[in-house]
């Protein structure tokens, strides 16, 4: 890996290679507006998620076991950034005890986020938010969990 502040190649996938590669891993994923239109926050959609990305949610599963649902992807909406949801860098999951136990039994609490969200930091630098109905993960330039 490089240094701080060096540039990394980013690889966009589609909605349906994500979707495939995310259940050949045994992750699902969940839409409260029942489709994967990108330009609606309700729905969640893989369309120009970075590959990196997809890679980091698929490690999560393998490494914790747990298999995380995946509620918010790469769709328009959330809070804005460079590493934000709509550019690819972020998954929103649902929140359930396997996972969560394995995300603050394994990684390093760091504290909050400016918004009071608890955060727990992974192994690859990642730093897992719990935002109270769902966790929020970046996997800009890190590749894992």
């Amino acid at each position: 890996m490089g240094g701080a502040g060096e540039a990394f190649a980013v690889t966009r996938t589609g909605h349906a290679p994500a979707t495939s590669m995310f259940r050949e891993a045994g992750t699902t994923r969940s839409s409260s507006g029942g489709c994967s239109d990108r330009s609606d926050p309700t729905r969640t959609s893989f369309e120009r998620l970075d590959l990196a990305t997809a890679r980091g949610a698929r490690t999560l599963k393998r490494a914790g076991g747990c298999a995380p649902d995946i509620t918010g992807g790469a769709e328009t909406g959330h809070a804005s950034g460079r590493y934000a949801h709509g550019n690819g860098y972020r998954l929103g999951h649902g929140k359930y005890t396997c996972l969560g136990n394995h995300i603050k039994n394994t990684f390093t609490c760091i504290g909050p986020r400016g918004d009071g969200a608890p955060r727990w930091r992974s192994g690859s630098g990642g730093a897992h938010a719990d935002e109270g109905n769902h966790g929020d993960v970046p996997y800009y330039d890190r590749g894992g969990c």
